[in-house]
């Protein structure tokens, strides 16, 4: 096996989360490389511009900008926080949700900062061509929705003690508002608190019963449909009655349901006494859920 095969191998055994970051990674060096060696500035049509003008001419940056970062610093911060923010996630829900939460949290995020770029004054930022990049939206969304879902959810820091999600997203929060007012990178601060908002609202729907995210995840799937490969295998199709037909349907539906019950009821243990509550059979049934999108 080469190495580029074996670099491939292990691309597609990663999770989707762990494929993001691994682009975002590859990004910032092609950029690196292309600006330095080269001289070519590609990525500026990725970027999400402040003006609603450039914006139009460039609608996919809405999306494209939370994969590019301005500093090695800025991206290690990100992917880290994504890293551990996306397990505790991915744990306990469906890995489609995790990543409507991400990347509608990049959107919403983008949508805040054009909306402020747009409607006060351009001083605000200090500068009429201001541009957007970094996932930090995103992971502002994830944050929030963990925080405010399971509110109870630990992590552990350094291997010697426990800090709960809630705590820390009060904790950043605190610190993007201050730095808004005092005019640090208001920009980036304004796309944050647009990610929060979403994380917030994703959750509270979620406990209402709600997923705000179907919408968006069927069109996700529609268009990364276009991309996959039409199979040559044809379709066989055989007629059965009715009756066995519901005979069939009746089981499967019941299982579903009942599934489904179960994971509620883990669901509502995590939200009143966090997850280290869960049972060993619990985390791993949960586990294996999240695993079937």
């Amino acid at each position: 096996m080469t190495t580029f095969e074996n670099l491939k191998y292990r691309y597609n055994n990663l999770d989707v989360f762990g494929k993001i970051i691994t682009i975002n990674v590859l990004v910032f060096i092609v950029d690196i490389v292309l600006t330095s060696l080269f001289r070519l500035n590609i990525i500026k049509y990725f970027v999400l511009p402040s003006g609603f003008g450039d914006f139009v001419l460039q609608p996919w940056s809405i999306i494209s900008y939370g994969f590019l970062h301005s500093g090695f610093f800025h991206l290690l911060f990100n992917m880290l926080f994504l890293f551990y923010l996306s397990r505790a996630a991915s744990n306990l829900f469906r890995t489609k949700m995790v990543l409507n939460i991400y990347l509608l949290g990049i959107i919403s995020g983008g949508l805040a900062y054009l909306a402020v770029a747009n409607i006060i004054p351009t001083n605000f930022f200090g500068a009429k061509n201001g541009i957007m990049v970094g996932a930090s939206a995103g992971v502002s969304a994830l944050l929030m929705f963990i925080a405010i879902y399971m509110p109870n959810s630990q992590i552990r820091l350094f291997n010697a003690f426990n800090v709960k999600w809630m705590h820390i997203a009060l904790f950043f929060v605190a610190m993007d508002v201050f730095r808004l007012l005092l005019g640090i990178n208001q920009g980036g601060y304004v796309a944050h608190i647009g990610g929060y908002i979403l994380g917030y609202y994703y959750a509270t729907q979620l406990v209402k019963g709600k997923d705000i995210g179907q919408g968006f995840e069927r069109m996700m799937d529609t268009v990364a449909g276009w991309f996959k490969p039409k199979s040559n295998l044809k379709t066989v199709h055989r007629r059965t009655s009715k009756a066995s037909s519901k005979k069939s349907s009746k089981p499967k539906a019941s299982d579903k349901s009942s599934k489904q019950k179960k994971i509620d009821a883990i669901l509502d243990k995590i939200s009143k006494s966090g997850y280290d509550s869960l049972s060993s059979d619990e985390k791993a049934f949960l586990f294996d859920a999240s695993k079937e999108d």
